[in-house]
This record gives structure tokens, sequence and C-alpha cells, in this order.
């Protein structure tokens, strides 16, 4: 083997004969260089990217979700809240009040999914970071003037903090003085024929907006719970959710298992895959296809390689002759040109692993690359994983490697 290495090195680094046969095979190390770096780049791109929507996601998506196995409510009087509050991992717990809802302001209105939360709620999930106009509150005083003595008085007031898409589709603007109508089916009864016998409704004034993601700020508005379960005829102690913090001593599969332990069949706890099965897969998916298309642009990298050894073969006919003749078997001959398909890739992988972890590490520190002033970072996201590198040195090694066996074992040497 170090003999058709040692001829394998002369053949790719001889300085004193360049030929087109040599020119051929640096481009092959070159394509599957620039194959390998797209690799590691493009998956560490999307890696940053789904971190990113993830991240958005995960303001709206609690660590670990507990709802009702039948029915959209439970009462927590029904739980050991002391008890699930102590299980490790648990940081805090949020009860949460959520429904479709029908919002009214004048002539516009728009159907939401409308969420009651405590006035933990923003700290623990982040959202109070992600207001784009407006103060975040969901309950506090207004001044009014009371007509009957014309003296200024302070009144509480109920308050709304609505997706981005949601405030526009309903023409709010937090200078206006005017409450949103927010109307909820009745629980239990019979479509009435007047809106007071069909729906509980509730005003609330507008306080802030945010822009998450499209799909969050076109659906979700916040308001107090109490407000909500008014809304619903709710119990005080009647909510549709749990939403559980977890701090960094266990992780969240350890903590669901626990937990639904302690809660039994008649809850579901449902983990960030759970509450969004579909995205989740979708990201999978994509992530594979990613890959498929870019071992497809590899794939034609190696056809480059097989070509060069093919020629190299041709080419050092009379080598081969040479060889032969001085007794050196064909497994040894096959061996050596095998051996510099296998240096050719081998260098371009390495150098693409190289020159990819540089473009991702310059992005990351510097953001070179912009993506607009119109989104929520201002350069690409990367984020670089041992496991691209790994999958990435395997998929190209294994392709290259087979092309340069399937070249080299059936190519003719005389």
């Amino acid at each position: 083997m170090k003999l058709s290495l040692f001829i394998a090195r002369r053949y790719l680094f001889s300085r004193k004969q360049k030929t087109v046969i040599n020119v051929i095979s640096w481009i092959s190390l070159v394509g599957i260089a620039v194959s390998t770096m797209a690799l590691i780049i493009v998956l560490s791109v999307y890696n940053g990217i789904g971190n990113l929507t993830q991240g958005l996601f995960n303001l709206f998506d609690p660590e670990l979700k507990i709802e009702a196995a039948e029915g959209k409510s439970f009462h927590t009087a029904d739980i050991d809240m002391a008890r699930l509050q102590q299980v490790e991992g648990v940081a805090s717990i949020v009860q949460i009040a959520e429904e479709n809802a029908w919002l009214t302001h004048g002539r516009h209105e728009s159907i939401v999914s409308l969420r009651g939360v405590d006035s933990t709620y923003g700290r623990v999930t982040g959202i109070d970071t992600m207001i784009y106009n407006g103060q975040y509150k969901l309950t506090g005083s207004m001044s009014i003037i009371d007509p009957e003595t014309g003296m200024e008085i302070e009144r509480s007031e109920d308050y709304l903090v609505l997706g981005g898409e949601v405030y526009s589709r309903l023409g709010l603007s937090l200078l206006a003085n005017t409450p949103v109508g927010v109307h909820i089916p009745k629980r239990g009864g019979s479509l009435g024929m007047t809106m007071e016998q069909a729906f509980n409704t509730g005003y609330a004034m507008p306080s802030a907006m945010f822009f998450v993601q499209q799909e969050i700020d076109g659906r979700y508005v916040l308001a107090d719970i109490d407000f909500v379960r008014r809304l619903l005829s709710y119990s005080n102690d009647e909510c549709s959710a749990l939403a559980l913090s977890l701090d960094a001593t266990r992780s969240a599969a350890a903590v669901k298992t626990e937990v639904r332990q302690l809660l039994g069949e008649k809850y579901l706890v449902k983990d960030r895959f759970d509450q969004q099965p579909l995205y989740y897969k979708i990201f999978r998916s994509e992530r594979i296809g990613i890959i498929l298309i870019l071992a497809l642009i590899v794939l034609i990298s190696t056809l480059n390689l097989v070509a060069s050894l093919a020629l190299l073969i041709i080419d050092k006919r009379h080598d081969i002759s040479i060889m032969r003749s001085m007794g050196m078997p064909e497994s040894t001959v096959r061996s050596a040109f095998f051996a510099e398909g296998l240096l050719i890739s081998g260098v371009g992988i390495v150098a693409g692993l190289v020159i990819g972890f540089v473009v991702c590490f310059v992005q990351q520190q510097f953001g070179i690359v912009k993506m607009g002033d119109n989104f929520i970072v201002d350069a690409f996201p990367v984020v670089m994983r041992v496991g691209d590198f790994v999958t990435t040195f395997l998929l190209v090694a294994l392709l290259s490697g087979l092309a340069v066996f399937l070249t080299t074992w059936r190519v003719r040497l005389k």
C-alpha cells in the first residue's frame, strides 16, 4: 500500500510535468471541495434559520403544555398544583384560557385565537420583548371624565396585546380612544337570534402590537385571563391549559415523563413537537430534501473525478506497461490509481470542510451577508453542528469512494 500511495502522490503533486490530465485532476479536487463546502454552509444556514423560527414559535409554545384529554377545559383544583410545582426541572406554571373569538372595531372585524394569560406570562415567554408599538399590559386603569360630575376619575380597564396583522385588520390606532369588542359564543346553548343571546361580549382597549411570525401575528391576541374567563363563563380555577417553563436542571423529555406519570391519563402533556407537529415534520423533511439535493451535486462532482481517473489511466499506460514488466501485480497497479482517487477526494473533502467552517465562522462573527431591513435579524443566522460535519464527511467520502472504486477496478489497464 505504501508503494501505491507513493505512486499516487507522484502523479498528483508532481512538479516536473504538468499535463492536461493533472489540470483535470485538480479541477476534480476543487469540485469536491466546493460541493463539500456548499453542504456545510447550506446546512449551517438552515440550522440558523430553523433555530430562529423555532425560537419565534417558542414565544407562544411553552416547553411543556398540559391539556385535558377530553373537553376544552379543566379545573386546577383537580390537580395537585403544589406537587406539580415541585417536580424537578419545572421553573414556573402559567394558567391559560384560550378560545376562538370574534373581534370587532367599527366596521372592521377579525376571527382570532384569544389567549387569556396571567401577569407572569410576558416575562416567562419573552413576548413582552417583541412589542413593536405600545406598552405590554393586560390590565390597568384609565382616566375618564364622569359625564354627571365633569370630574376626572380612574376606571379599571382590560387591555389587548394584538398580533400585527390582527391589529392592521381591525384598523386600530393606539392614539384612538375606542375599545375593541370581543365576542365569544355562549357555552352549552343554542345559537340565539340576537348578539346578546348568542355571544358573551366584552370590551377592551388595545395596548400594544407585536411582530413575531406571520402565522402568529395574524392569529393571536393576548388578554388578561380573568377577562377571558368571564367571556367563557369559566370559574376562577378553570383553564384550558397549563404552560410549564423549565430550568436547565433536567431535559424536557425527562420532565414530560414525570409530569405524565403524576397527572395520569386524564391529561395530555405536550412538548413543543407535539404542539406544532406539522411544522417540525416539514422542517425535518426539508432538511432531508436539502441533503439529497446537495448529495446530487456531490455526485455530479464525483463524475468529474471518474473522468479524470479514466483519462489518467489512459495517459499512464506506458507507465503501467513498465510497472507490469518489472513484475508488479495488476492489483498493485490498480491500488495505485485507487489511492490516487482517494487522495483527490480526501484532499477535496478536508479543504471543503475547512473552508466551509471558515465561511460560517466569519458569517457568525461579522454577519457579512445581510437579509435586509424588513427581517428580525440583520444577517443570515448560522449555526454549525458537529453532526453536520460528520454527515457531510461520510456522505462525500462514500459517494467519491464508490466512484473511485468502480472506476479503478473496472477499467482495463491494457
